[in-house]
Order: structure tokens, then C-alpha cells, then sequence
């Protein structure tokens, strides 16, 4: 049965990985991304099945005007994937304001909006997934915001489960962790991710010890939302598997 997802970030990494998947499957789909040229090329690719927004989910009137465009294309939505984050290392104390209200804006009011803007198309059955990182549970440099903002995630992940539970909507978690895409590029100040990895190797972590693919990820998004009804996973925690392992 064909049913509508909504995926943000979908223009680039993990949350295209998902848009091809779901789109081979059958089913139809909402792609949302800051950058519309990249989310409009994915649906190009895609075909007649994907629609693509320009949304930035960090603003209440940008998510409103994408999810009434869900409304009039397709009428509802099935499950909701908030994947859309900002990841840029940096120390608080030299941190911007910027830097700072953009990553807490997007990595977590961001779905906030976004579930609240799906709430009333989304009915028994539906599910959001919210796509948080392994750095939560990691003493990792220079990510106190970015890290802030996913434990965050997670804890409106464990409210909202109880606030939707009753209405029949499921809520899980993906914990993530590093992934790698041929030709994936980063939109990062090159001099902070140096400084970055200096300070994680300095604590005896070798950063990219351990990437997975995003292709590698995906299915487990199909597992989740394929799950029997007698069935609710709210919680699954990935990490990359180094080579010998």
C-alpha cells in the first residue's frame, strides 16, 4: 500500500538515501530542504511520486506554508521523517550567535514545528522518526550545542510518544552514527573541523575509525515503519562498524 512520507533534509545524505528508497518501493513522497535546487533535483530524479519543497524548518511560517502544499498535493501524511539537522563543530566560548541559535533552531524546534504541522494530516498508523546522533551518548569536543540539541531530540521523542500513543501514532528514535556517500561534501569552516579532530584525537578518538554507508542505514527505516501492529520501537541506536570487526 502506497503510503505519503514527509522527509526533511532530503536533498542531500541520509535523507536522499531514504527519498530513492521509499520511491522504489511505491510509495509517495514530500522532500524538504533549505536548498530547493538540491531537493528539486532529487525529485526530478525520482519522478512523478516525489514533490519537492524549499522549506527551512527552523521557521514556523516556512514549515506552515510546506505542510499546507503536503495537504493540497496529497491530502495527508503517513510518516514524518525529521532528518534535517545543522552539524558544525565549535567551542561555545567562540561560538557566534548564529551558529549557536541555528543549530538549536534546526536540530530541535525545527521537528517540533514539524510535527506540529503534521499532526492534523497524520491519523492512526502514522509515525514520526526523529533521526538523532551517536554523539549523545559521547564525550566528543566542540560539539556541546550540536549535542545539546539531539539529547534534546530525544527527550521530546520519549514526550511525544505518550502524547501520541493514545491517537495510535508511533514515535521512534534513530540514533546515528557517523556515515559516508561518495561525493558527499561538508558546509563547514575547514579550520574548525581541524581543530575539531586535533581536539578529538587529543582524548584518544579517532575520528572516521568507523563510517558506515548511508545506503547501510536506510533499512532500517523500512523496518521501522513496516513494523506489525502488536509492535513499537522507540529507541534504535547505530554505529559504524569498523573493518574486522
Amino acid at each position: 500500500m502506497s503510503r505519503v512520507f514527509v522527509i526533511t533534509g532530503a536533498g542531500v545524505g541520509l535523507g536522499r538515501a531514504l527519498a530513492r528508497m521509499f520511491a522504489e518501493d511505491g510509495h509517495q513522497l514530500a522532500l524538504l530542504g533549505r536548498t530547493a535546487a538540491k531537493v528539486e533535483a532529487v525529485a526530478q530524479e525520482l519522478g512523478d511520486c516525489a514533490m519537492a519543497i524549499g522549506c527551512d524548518v527552523a521557521s514556523p511560517e516556512s514549515v506552515n506554508a510546506a505542510f499546507a502544499a503536503i495537504k493540497e498535493r496529497f491530502g495527508r501524511v503517513d510518516v514524518l521523517i525529521n532528518n534535517a539537522a545543522i552539524f558544525e563543530p565549535f567551542k561555545i566560548a567562540n561560538a557566534r550567535d548564529d551558529q549557536i541559535l541555528g543549530a538549536i533552531t534546526t536540530n530541535l524546534a525545527g521537528p517540533m514545528l514539524c510535527v506540529r504541522a503534521a499532526l492534523p494530516l497524520m491519523g492512526r498508523g502514522g509515525h514520526v522518526i526523529n533521526v538523532t546522533s551517536e554523539s549523545v551518548a559521547n564525550n566528543l569536543p566542540h560539539l556541546s550545542v550540536y549535542q545539546s540539541s539531539k539529547a534534546g531530540l530525544e527527550q521530546f521523542s520519549q514526550r511525544l510518544y505518550l502524547e501520541l500513543e493514545p491517537d495510535g501514532i508511533r514515535v521512534s528514535t534513530v540514533r546515528a552514527g557517523m556515515m559516508f556517500e561518495e561525493g558527499k561534501s561538508w558546509d563547514v569552516d575547514m579550520d574548525a573541523m581541524m581543530a575539531f579532530h586535533e581536539a578529538a584525537t587529543a582524548q584518544g578518538i579517532q575520528l572516521g575509525s568507523a563510517i558506515s554507508q548511508f545506503t547501510s542505514v536506510t533499512p532500517i527505516f523500512k523496518m521501522l515503519v513496516n513494523l506489525p501492529d502488536d509492535l513499537q520501537a522507540a529507541h534504535i541506536s547505530l554505529h559504524a562498524r569498523a573493518a574486522g570487526e
